[in-house]
């Protein structure tokens, strides 16, 4: 017994030495100095700041300016999502392996579809990967050049890039459920399309709500980063603050959008724990 862990134990050493040096390396090339948070210069520059930021600015006259950016700010939410969700289904469903090439319960199937099954498969997932791995900042600037200003290229900007993260996501789920249901409905004599009707996608179904809820919640976060290259929103009104230095309305601002993130993690937590029951 204790031979068969003797190896694991002497290697257990060297991984750890690795991470460490991993780190170090990392935090070396990365430049990290926490000294430079608290130089002179830079010590100055977040008290004025700070100091800047109060009282923030509670006047009627400029919450009712920002209630127009504030509810910008959830439609362009609301509405990248749901073309993040019209892009990942698809693609999901498609670079899903058991669903495309493999079979769902890895039946034996003809070499011919196989191959057929696979090349869809292999599209979706590179399509996926290009999807996800452009950052929605970068597709929100591609974007304004395409469109120009305002909330139509951050909505593009969330769909793609969150299209990409969904996708990924379902397809991982798909492929994680449980086969017991599939067997059952395979031995009463149901079909391919019938088993990813009545057991697959039921048995998926409570994740992709619950990830694409928690997606929701990031593409709130997503859009007041976006205003900052004028996709429109909060984002857009924080840097407009930024720049002009009413680090007042910044405060405000930023008390605004987190009253939008709490509002919908509750409103999300709320449908989880409908889900569950």
């Amino acid at each position: 017994m204790s031979s068969a862990h003797a190896p694991s134990r002497r290697r257990e050493p060297w991984l750890w030495l690795l991470l460490g040096l991993g780190l170090v390396l990392s935090v070396r090339i990365a430049e990290v100095d926490p000294r430079a948070l608290v130089a002179g210069d830079a010590r100055a520059n977040v008290l004025r700041f700070v100091r800047g930021m109060f009282p923030p600015d509670l006047s009627p006259a400029f919450l009712r300016l920002m209630a127009r950016p504030a509810l910008e700010t959830i439609q362009i939410s609301v509405a990248g999502t749901a073309i993040a969700v019209l892009i990942g289904l698809p693609l999901g469903l498609l670079a899903t392996a058991t669903l495309a090439w493999s079979g769902v319960l890895h039946e034996r199937r003809r070499a011919a579809a196989r191959v057929l099954g696979f090349v869809p498969y292999a599209a979706a997932r590179a399509l996926l990967s290009v999807f996800r791995s452009i950052p929605e900042f970068v597709w929100a600037l591609v974007f304004v050049r395409a469109v120009g200003l305002g909330p139509w290229p951050g909505v593009l900007a969330i769909g793609v890039a969150y299209g990409g993260m969904l996708g990924k996501v379902y397809s991982e789920i798909l492929e994680g459920v449980s086969a017991r249901p599939l067997e059952a409905l395979q031995a009463a004599g149901a079909g391919r399309l019938e088993l990813v009707a009545y057991a697959v996608l039921p048995q998926a179904l409570p994740g992709f709500v619950s990830y694409t809820l928690y997606r929701w919640e990031c593409a709130i976060r997503a859009s007041a980063i976006l205003g900052f290259v004028g996709a429109g929103g909060l984002g857009q009104a924080i840097e407009l603050s930024m720049r002009m230095f009413n680090f007042h309305e910044v405060l405000t601002l930023l008390a605004i959008l987190w009253v939008l993130v709490a509002g919908v993690d509750t409103a999300s937590a709320l449908v989880r724990r409908r889900l569950v029951r």
